[in-house]
């Protein structure tokens, strides 16, 4: 099957899959900075239970294969009495395998702090609440940028672990399971999907490195 005919059958299954991928990944990745944010506060949390908390939650979720963590999500769940649906089930596994990742960038972003910014703020009678709200997270989110494109796009890629369940909505890589088992679409299939996840890639570090130039702190 050629590029035309290919399109021209199947095109419309192409574009609900990339709006659907687009979709998936806009909701994980707001999802993946909230959780990401509270993972962070609890690492740096001047409580020691809290900080272990926080760590454990990083070097388990960054160190399960993501497809294992689906399987998990999928057909473990249900033994606990906790049933969700493919799409919740997908997504939920993308934010908890990707917030740990995030956790580390936000991390490094506060590594770059200098520690006379921290005691200042201790010495003008700051809370921790307020070091972290007026100090810390600002300064953080701008240093870290780049990092936080660099997760979004692999975010993206990562919802290609919903063509390992039957999805309402295909996204990019599941459609091409489903057009391959209708008609014989090849290498030509997989490589229109993945035409649509460089291009997405490209849009997105595109923006990335103009916001960082923007908001980029000069040390």
């Amino acid at each position: 099957m050629g590029l035309a005919e290919l399109l021209s059958a199947y095109g419309t299954n192409y574009l609900s899959a990339l709006v659907a991928t687009w979709g998936m990944t806009a909701v994980c990745f707001v999802a993946v900075m909230l959780l990401a944010a509270a993972i962070t506060v609890l690492r740096v949390s001047p409580f020691r239970p809290l900080r272990f908390l926080g760590d454990l939650y990083v070097q388990i979720f960054r160190n399960i294969p993501v497809i294992s963590l689906l399987i998990i999500t999928v057909y473990a769940l249900p033994f606990l009495n906790i049933t969700l649906d493919y799409l919740p089930s997908v997504m939920l596994t993308v934010v908890l395998a990707a917030a740990a990742f995030g956790s580390e960038n936000f991390m490094s972003g506060i590594n770059t702090i200098g520690v006379g910014q921290i005691e200042a703020a201790r010495s003008l009678g700051m809370s921790f609440k307020s070091i972290l709200a007026r100090v810390v997270i600002p300064q953080a989110l701008r240093t870290t940028v780049l990092p936080m494109t660099n997760l979004l796009i692999a975010v993206m890629l990562t919802t290609a672990i919903g063509s390992q369940v039957p999805l309402d909505t295909p996204e990019l890589t599941g459609v091409v399971s489903f057009i391959n088992t209708r008609s014989t679409g090849g290498i030509l299939a997989f490589a229109i999907s993945a035409a649509g996840y460089a291009l997405t890639a490209a849009a997105i570090g595109f923006v990335g490195t103009r916001l960082d130039r923007k908001v980029r702190i000069l040390r």
